[in-house]
């Protein structure tokens, strides 16, 4: 049995105080480059992309109808909820890792990599779907500036194509910009953004001016009966009642994938290494860009569903296609610009989250060690970076991978749960830890996150379920032929003699050590709690 630093093994718990200095202690630290500002722009450089620019016209054509505006509010809502939970542990433990770590300090090492799988999961999951979408707008955009591609080359480009050449490319491009340190400077980022939110802009005011009302009737479509092959959801399966698509159910069932629009927002926290002054500027970030998107979203859901019927809003680029149908082809091809350049974002800000995720996880020693080191050639985690990029790559070459668009939601949705538990757990655990941030009206908010969160994951379909329950039985099999058993916690007293984690040429691992000063940035601060006046006045 592995040795374990507080004598247990599969459910010891890391220390809050060792969550900080195995950062500041250690000569793998992240450089600190984010302010409030660049985390805002990081959170709606992710989230601002395949969601606005095709998520929202499938679900319109073939789940809600104009009613995935309604759609668009109650994912929104859930998010609201999470992106709380989130901000008050991102404040509370302020490491890179988001949810994993989290878990790790609340709940104990098994339930950490389990949520640490799920995240792995969401973002490969994420990166290859965005990748096999962006090659579909680029190939809208050729055909914008007139340059028309040979069918025997044109089949390679599209989302479904049995051998997508250009999201390879893609991903391997941007993965080895993140490898080698490459990033979009604050100011970069900023313009990029800027430039997707005027593209948004574009479409709403002049989209606006076309309105079909005629659209929107009837809001809420008649029930249809699910087809024969269709997977049911699981709330259906439990009744055992098929609620098929659109109705009211509809919309809870587009909600459910809308879900994946939003997500990006959890993604901040996993940048609380990079970031200045973390306890204040990440949950701000998380807030100020999940109220920025939805406006953003309900409003170009609006003028979507307003331009065309809803069921011809069903093609791989909805928004361009809708533009090109109203006689604005023009607006079109700045549609499809913005959305080349939104999705590549995506990719990019998702590959680095996924790197910080391994890095972790390889840091505590659940995953290879290797996984672990900061590059001093790159200054980045480069193995770690290189990982996951090589898995998004292997992932988009499935042909059906758009289809997997419920499985990275079912993973972020599993982190939503664990988190709004983890702010119950930790008030009662740890109730004088300082927080920059305090969830309000608890444990009601949180409680309702976790209800919202719930709920969600009911509407999502069967065939998910089993997709979801695999990869984590796969995963608790690797957690136990080898993470229990390699973990850092379990291991502590002998980590200091592993001689590879000092190799000078990649940086490496450095065992928690005690000083006799206090001066990391980061620390666990604990204020006395407060005396009642009733002891007040007996002291």
């Amino acid at each position: 049995m592995a040795p374990s630093a507080n004598g247990q093994t599969v459910g010891r718990r890391l220390p809050v105080e060792s969550a900080f200095t195995r950062v500041e202690d250690a000569r793998h630290r992240l450089p600190r480059l984010f302010g409030r500002r660049d985390l805002v722009v990081l959170g709606l450089g992710v989230m601002i992309g395949s969601g606005i620019f095709s998520l929202s016209g499938k679900e319109a054509a073939t789940v809600a109808g104009p009613a995935v505006i309604l759609s668009f509010l109650i994912a929104a809502l859930v998010c609201v909820l999470a992106a709380a939970c989130y901000a008050e542990l991102s404040s509370t433990i302020p490491v890179s890792g988001s949810a994993y770590t989290f878990s790790y300090v609340t709940f104990g090492e098994m339930w950490a990599w389990l949520v640490g799988w799920a995240l792995v999961l969401e973002l490969v999951t994420a990166a290859a779907i965005v990748a096999r979408v962006w090659s579909a707008y680029f190939l809208a955009t050729l055909d914008g500036f007139g340059v028309t591609l040979p069918h025997s080359l044109a089949q390679f480009f599209g989302p479904d194509a049995k051998v997508n050449l250009v999201a390879p490319l893609l991903l391997l491009l941007l993965t080895a910009m993140i490898v080698t340190g490459t990033k979009l400077s604050s100011r970069v980022l900023t313009v990029v953004v800027a430039a997707k939110v005027a593209v948004i802009l574009l479409v709403v005011i002049i989209g606006a001016t076309h309105i079909n009302w005629a659209n929107y009737h009837p809001f809420i479509p008649m029930r249809r009966a699910a087809q024969a092959t269709a997977s049911p959801t699981l709330l259906s399966w439990i009744v055992d009642s098929s609620f098929g698509t659109f109705g009211v159910m509809g919309i809870f069932t587009a909600a459910s994938s809308i879900v994946f629009a939003f997500i990006g927002f959890d993604l901040i926290a996993t940048a609380s290494e990079d970031a200045r002054n973390p306890r204040k500027t990440v949950p701000q970030g998380m807030l100020l860009g999940v109220g920025a998107v939805t406006i953003l979203y309900v409003a170009m859901a609006v003028v979507l569903v307003g331009l065309r019927p809803y069921g011809q809003l069903g093609g791989p680029a909805p928004v361009s296609e809708a533009m090109d149908s109203v006689g604005i082809g023009w607006a079109a091809d700045v549609v499809n610009l913005g959305a080349l350049l939104a999705l590549m974002t995506v990719i990019m800000v998702v590959l680095i989250a996924q790197s910080r995720v391994l890095f972790n996880m390889g840091r505590d020693g659940l995953l290879p060690k290797s996984l672990g080191r900061v590059s001093r050639v790159y200054s980045s985690p480069a193995r770690a970076a290189s990982a996951a990029g090589v898995a998004a790559v292997i992932l988009t070459l499935y042909p059906n991978v758009i289809d997997l668009e419920e499985l990275l939601v079912i993973g972020a949705l599993f982190c939503f749960a664990f988190c709004a538990v983890g702010v119950l757990r930790l008030r009662r655990t740890e109730p004088n830890l300082e927080r920059g941030f305090r969830v309000p009206m608890v444990p009601l908010v949180p409680l309702l996150s976790l209800g919202a969160t719930l709920w969600l994951m009911l509407n999502l379909k069967t065939s998910t379920w089993w997709m979801f329950i695999v990869w984590m039985v796969f995963g608790l099999a690797v957690y136990g032929l080898y993470g229990r058993w390699h973990s850092r916690l379990a291991n502590e007293e002998s980590w200091d003699f592993e001689i590879g984690d000092t190799d000078p040429g990649s940086g490496g691992l450095q065992a928690i050590r005690p000083t006799d000063s206090d001066t990391s940035e980061l620390r666990a601060i604990r204020t006395p709690p407060k005396p009642t006046r009733g002891k007040h006045m007996r002291n």
